[in-house]
């Protein structure tokens, strides 16, 4: 279901009310306003006609509309690609944060990867509020690589398609001061029980973390120490079930671990010591 915060339109009267039943009766929350941001997407009747069809059969608002709401951005997107979660926004706000303080201690700008990047939209609030920064973003899907392309590029990023650290520019191994992570950590067993915009139109890769939703956090564990820079930092998402076993693999990895907690989501930070 998106969030109430992709809307910045009203509803407007010329949205026909039979629409707007359609959408309601198909489960759409924000009835009102997802009719009107639908019938704003094209001047062609035809357009919106299939437009609505789709939303009410179930696939994504904002893959229909090519865009996301995320952080005050507007991000495209594309179909099938995992589309960002505004509880991911405190993941890109810490991010961020952690690059000015790199930046400002070094005096250059700050390495920073979006591991994992999706569409780009924790790359993307890091590029609009901690630059300048050197910005390497990387998935494995393809859909999403290209989203994000669109999304970093124009911002200074570079976005790579690839397995996880497989994907980013050797050059950079020992390098990165902040390295943002929002891996798939659903286990698998409960992928049926999620949202069916997310279960049957999101690539699987994006949402399925293995037996216990932690098997890429253990790979981006493993591995995190030989990318960061001394004094530099991991900040990866999870559910409040799995932080500590989290943090527990970003120790065994060879980082001092943290759990912060916030109102609607988990983040584990690892930092590298700096000695």
């Amino acid at each position: 279901m998106p969030s109430a915060d992709l809307f910045d339109v009203s509803p407007d009267a010329s949205v026909p009310e039979a629409l707007v039943a359609r959408l309601r009766a198909a489960g759409c929350v924000f009835a009102e306003d997802e009719a009107a941001l639908l019938v704003g997407a094209s001047i062609d009747p035809a357009v919106v006609e299939e437009l609505v069809a789709r939303r009410v059969a179930g696939e994504p608002l904002e893959a229909l509309l090519g865009w996301a709401e995320f952080a005050g951005l507007r991000l495209e997107v594309e179909p099938g690609a995992f589309v960002p979660r505004h509880r991911t926004e405190a993941l890109a706000a810490e991010a961020a944060r952690r690059a000015r303080l790199a930046s400002e201690g070094h005096g250059r700008p700050a390495v920073v990867v979006d591991l994992c990047c999706g569409v780009g939209a924790i790359g993307a609030v890091v590029a609009e509020s901690a630059s300048p920064v050197v910005l390497l973003a990387a998935d494995l899907d393809p859909a999403a690589v290209r989203a994000a392309r669109r999304n970093l590029e124009p911002r200074g990023g570079r976005v790579f398609e690839g397995d996880l650290y497989d994907a980013l520019p050797q050059e950079y191994a020992g390098r990165v001061d902040v390295l943002a992570v929002n891996a798939p950590y659903v286990p698998s067993g409960e992928i049926a029980f999620m949202p069916p915009e997310a279960r049957d139109h999101e690539a699987r890769i994006a949402l399925d973390g293995g037996a216990d939703g932690l098997d890429v956090h253990r790979r981006v564990a493993a591995s995190a120490v030989r990318w960061l820079a001394p004094g530099g930092s991991l900040v990866i998402e999870t559910s409040e079930r799995q932080a500590e076993t989290a943090a527990a693999l970003l120790h065994d990895g060879g980082l001092d671990a943290v759990v912060v907690q916030g109102d609607d989501v988990t983040l584990v930070v690892g930092s590298r010591p700096s000695a």
